[in-house]
């Protein structure tokens, strides 16, 4: 399974390109295809990506719902969405206008780990938005749920 952590920023030329960090690119390999996909985020002025994997996972997990139902035709709007970016021979990614449009990503992108998942975004949003989820995590009292020795940690549905 793809870990991604950390934040990573990384100058996007003028062509669109921008490298996706190493350790990004390490947490992908051996996966059927060599780069990342990326959609625009429903909720966020970012593009939300992962590995092929975990959009087959989650296509699976659009299939799961019932046929014609408005929550499928809504979800299934992020496959339409989705961009497959395959790594050039130094582990670039180019970042199509629609997509750099939504993020406002011009000149520089963050990439945010956030374990299976990551998001790209243009880096002062990002700073701006993670300043504001931590104040809302401290405000909230925010916390995870204790882990039990002994006990399996489940995963996630597939």
């Amino acid at each position: 399974m793809a870990l991604f952590l950390s934040t990573f920023v990384n100058k996007v030329d003028r062509k669109g390109r921008v490298s996706v960090p190493a350790s990004f690119r390490t947490a992908l390999a051996g996966q059927n295809f060599n780069g990342i996909v990326a959609f625009r985020s429903f909720k966020l002025p970012a593009l939300e990506a992962s590995g092929i994997d975990r959009m087959e996972e989650l296509s699976q997990r659009i299939d799961a719902l019932p046929e014609f139902s408005e929550d499928r035709d809504a979800l299934s709007s992020i496959l339409a969405d989705a961009q497959p970016l395959a790594f050039d021979g130094e582990g670039r990614i180019v970042l199509p206008e629609l997509l750099c449009q939504h993020a406002q990503i011009s000149e520089s992108a963050a990439f945010v780990g956030l374990g299976r998942t990551f998001q790209i975004w243009e880096p002062e949003r990002f700073s701006a938005h993670q300043q504001e989820m931590r104040e809302r995590a401290r405000r909230q009292g925010a916390t995870l749920p204790a882990h039990q020795p002994g006990r399996a940690v489940m995963e996630p549905p597939r």
